[in-house]
């Protein structure tokens, strides 16, 4: 599954705080709970360009209310760096209630720790 070219009512922005930059190509995953299974259903995969954002990830037919995982893979994209990182991965989980909304979900990380927040 590849994230759609155009933007969608889920986006993300990663910036790499310990270097000052955005954190381009870094490939992430979003991920949708089944609440009935309570296992994890991987709805699409997307790498950041060159600013740090990925948008586009699902189309808003593809949202509805539940929880979601968003999954980015931090640990290779320091290695591509030549730097080690303490995760190796990060992954946020987070709640829609509202599927005509939109979310922007950024990540601020360093290679000892992130966080991140519900944007605009």
């Amino acid at each position: 599954m590849m994230a759609a070219a155009e933007s969608g009512p889920l986006t993300t922005h990663v910036l790499n705080t310990g270097d000052g930059v955005p954190a381009s190509r870094l490939a992430l995953s979003l991920h949708r709970l089944d609440s009935q299974l309570k296992i994890w259903s991987l709805l699409s995969v997307g790498t950041t360009d060159e600013d740090g954002r990925c948008s586009g990830l699902v189309g808003g037919e593809a949202l509805s209310p539940g929880m979601y995982r968003l999954r980015f893979e931090t640990g290779p994209y320091w290695e591509s760096r030549g730097q080690t990182s303490f995760y190796p991965y990060v992954e946020v989980v987070f709640t829609i209630s509202d599927p005509q909304q939109s979310f922007h979900l950024p990540l601020l990380m360093s290679r000892f720790s992130y966080s991140t927040y519900r944007g605009s």
